[in-house]
């Protein structure tokens, strides 16, 4: 591995020892009900006084909500972008060990979304249709952090032009932006949920970085 690679790798690690310590401590640190219907949730202090600032903003819930399937419909992209390469090539293996590792890297963050989904840390801090929701870590926090920048690695990598390049960077830039901070002013997830999908998405892109042949500068 080289140099630049191992230094992402080891990041990478870090990111995501750096969550299982943080979801240990919001399972564990200042739990109270603060949330509705009774419900319980750790760094009780620092979510009511976050959540007190925010507020709620129900159509920014829903503009995120809608804006969540512009990366299901990237990774469907490269999903099918990988087939065609199957196809065209006639063996699995033949297909870019980028893209092979991609599909990989998203059964992982699918898998852990389902894990979470059964593994309750905390719950919505309101009711969506009515019904407490799991929240912890934001999902779409997640799917926007490790789908989008994987998709911007992938298109550095494969557009020739720099201006189309720093255009296609700058769009995924601002969206990241968007969707991250508006899913907080949206009111719908604790601060640290938004924080527990940063690290972990964080840590996967750093380990798909690593490992994918995509990371510039190695010497």
């Amino acid at each position: 591995m080289k140099k630049k690679s191992r230094r992402l790798f080891w990041a990478g690690v870090g990111m995501l020892l750096a969550f299982v310590l943080w979801t240990v401590s919001v399972y564990f640190v200042d739990v109270r009900a603060i949330g509705p219907q009774g419900s319980a949730v750790g760094f009780a202090a620092l979510n009511e006084s976050v959540h007190r600032l925010t507020g709620g903003n129900m159509t920014l819930y829903t503009v995120t909500d809608w804006l969540g399937l512009v990366p299901i419909a990237v990774a469907f992209g490269f999903a099918v972008f990988g087939a065609v390469q199957w196809g065209k090539r006639k063996a699995l293996r033949k297909v870019d060990r980028s893209i092979l590792l991609l599909g990989g890297f998203y059964v992982l963050v699918m898998a852990v979304y389902v894990l979470f989904e059964i593994l309750v840390i905390n719950y919505r801090p309101v009711l969506i249709n009515g019904f407490l929701e799991p929240s912890y870590p934001s999902s779409t926090t997640v799917l926007v952090l490790c789908v989008m920048p994987t998709a911007m690695m992938q298109l550095r990598a494969r557009i020739k032009k720099n201006a189309f390049r720093r255009l296609g960077t700058l769009a995924i830039v601002a969206f990241i932006a968007f969707m991250v901070i508006g899913r907080l002013l949206s009111g719908v997830h604790w601060a640290t949920d938004i924080l527990g999908g940063i690290f972990f998405s964080s840590g996967m892109v750093l380990l798909y970085a690593s490992v994918s042949g995509l990371a510039a500068g190695d010497a």
